[in-house]
């Protein structure tokens, strides 16, 4: 059977082509387009139309194929939402996570709900950039002559199907959803004053929605297609698809955004969590993430369009090869500090970090990678240990899995810093588990046990082995010190 998953990131969006066949899955990518938010100085918003017009694109280029194709699915990244009117359109303009206003949001919200509340009733980390914060950036009278709130993905299985829910992997994100309770917070909507009425049904995974719109279906050449709410999160996508078969284990969905955490079967909501910034989103079957959102590749992403704007343009090969040849445990930097959240600017921030912390400032574009890669995988080994201490166990294997997994440079760095071993791979997680989701929806497949195997059939992985150094542990007590945090 033949499924599409609507995969959209921060750079970009995809509609792919996933077919399952003797135990394997296969995938073919339909169409790419660019996600380029609209900038007003500061101000940054979601160009909604311009996906939608890539999505139909896609759904065109699956039409021309002539193949029976059971249903579609769209998947994206989490906290950013769309508001429906009474007539069922989309509320002009759709805010960006990373506009400037979460800042007056965020005092907004924090002077209705400590934080502590935030926490014990939605068991989601502290971040500037949540849904809950976002919401109590708005005016009132917007949210009064809204109808719904959907998080983006689920708007666009809205617009593809005229059906509107959250399916639960998303609506865990916001900080408005009660994971113990499995429903929304009535408590937090009601003290943050927003309007109940806008928060539509939580779906299951894999619930089938409705069909594809008749003009949609038309338009395309699609014929008896549904649309599915798969895992609306992407990164419940990438973990549903991690091809583990250890019981403790923990992944890193790597990407713009670095998601590294552990599968659960409850959801853990103590102070230490809340202390540690861990989140537990829901995925598969009422399994919890507990996870850490980590900056990512965005460090990357950002010199690379910061020099390319300067007239060097460098592929991600060029950038890994230029990586992996400067001199390793120079300098580190805090990857969490505030000020790499910005867009622009990023080699100039990273060099200014250093001088200002008295390491050797970072020049050549090779130095300057090699000390953001280098503090990403300290990161990622100090939340492992924070993870390990929350559930009071080691984790005896790492799975990166996403576009990041194909660094290999990071994976090693990411080995060596942890002293575990990484299994990179697939690369393609996050759209493997939007169809075999869409899978289970269709009764292809059994179930999560069934779908990690056909991952294993299908995609080839990496091991790293972990190369421990004293050089390491010497950054790595540089790295501990900056972070301002006693090493675990």
């Amino acid at each position: 059977m033949r499924y599409l998953a609507v995969d959209l990131g921060a750079e970009s969006g995809r509609v792919m082509l996933g077919t399952l066949e003797d135990g394997r899955i296969s995938l073919e990518e339909l169409s790419r387009f660019s996600n380029t938010p609209i900038r007003d100085g500061d101000a940054m918003y979601w160009n909604i139309p311009a996906l939608l017009d890539g999505i139909r694109e896609g759904l065109a280029r699956a039409g021309a194929l002539g193949q029976a194709i059971t249903s579609v699915s769209a998947d994206a990244w989490g906290v950013d939402y769309v508001l429906l009117d009474e007539a069922g359109e989309i509320m002009e303009p759709v805010f960006h996570y990373r506009h400037p206003r979460t800042a007056e949001g965020e005092k907004r919200v924090l002077a209705k709900v400590d934080w502590p509340t935030l926490f014990d009733e939605s068991g989601v980390q502290y971040m500037l950039l949540n849904t809950s914060i976002q919401l109590g950036s708005e005016e009132p009278d917007r949210l009064a002559r809204a109808r719904t709130v959907l998080t983006v993905a689920d708007a666009f299985n809205y617009l593809l199907s005229g059906v509107g829910k959250i399916e639960v992997s998303m609506a865990s994100t916001t900080q408005l959803y009660n994971p113990r309770l499995a429903k929304w917070s009535e408590r937090l909507i009601g003290a943050l004053d927003f309007p109940r009425s806008i928060f539509p049904e939580v779906a299951q995974p894999a619930t089938t929605l409705g069909p594809l719109k008749p003009s949609l279906a038309e338009e395309s050449g699609l014929a008896n297609v549904n649309v599915v709410a798969s895992l609306s999160h992407d990164t419940a996508c990438a973990v549903a698809a991690c091809p583990t078969e250890s019981d403790r284990w923990a992944y890193i969905s790597s990407g713009t955004w670095s998601l590294m955490g552990l599968e659960l079967s409850e959801p853990i909501v103590t102070d230490a969590c809340r202390e540690l910034n861990f989140t537990n989103e829901i995925g598969y079957g009422g399994s919890i993430r507990l996870l850490k959102n980590i900056i990512g590749l965005w460090l990357v992403q950002e010199c690379r369009r910061a020099w390319a704007a300067g007239g060097n343009e460098y592929s991600y090969a060029d950038l890994a090869d230029l990586a992996a040849s400067a001199e390793p445990h120079r300098s580190v930097l805090n990857p969490s500090d505030p000020r790499f959240l910005a867009p622009d600017n990023m080699p100039q921030r990273i060099a200014e970090t250093c001088r200002e912390t008295g390491q050797p400032v970072p020049e050549s574009p090779g130095a300057i990678l090699r000390c953001a890669l280098e503090s990403l995988a300290l990161l990622y080994a100090r939340a492992l240990r924070e993870a390990e201490k929350l559930v009071g166990w080691r984790v005896e294997k790492m799975h990166i899995v996403g576009g990041g997994s194909r660094n290999a440079l990071l994976n090693q760095l990411t080995a060596d810093a942890a002293n575990i071993e990484v299994v990179a791979g697939p690369t393609e997680a996050t759209a493997s588990g939007n169809v075999l989701v869409q899978s289970i929806a269709a009764r292809e497949v059994t179930g999560l046990a069934e779908a990690r195997q056909i991952v294993r059939n299908s995609f080839d992985a990496e091991s790293f082995k972990p190369n421990p150094s004293p050089e390491l542990e010497s950054i790595r007590a540089r790295f501990d010190q900056l972070c301002g945090n006693a090493p675990l």
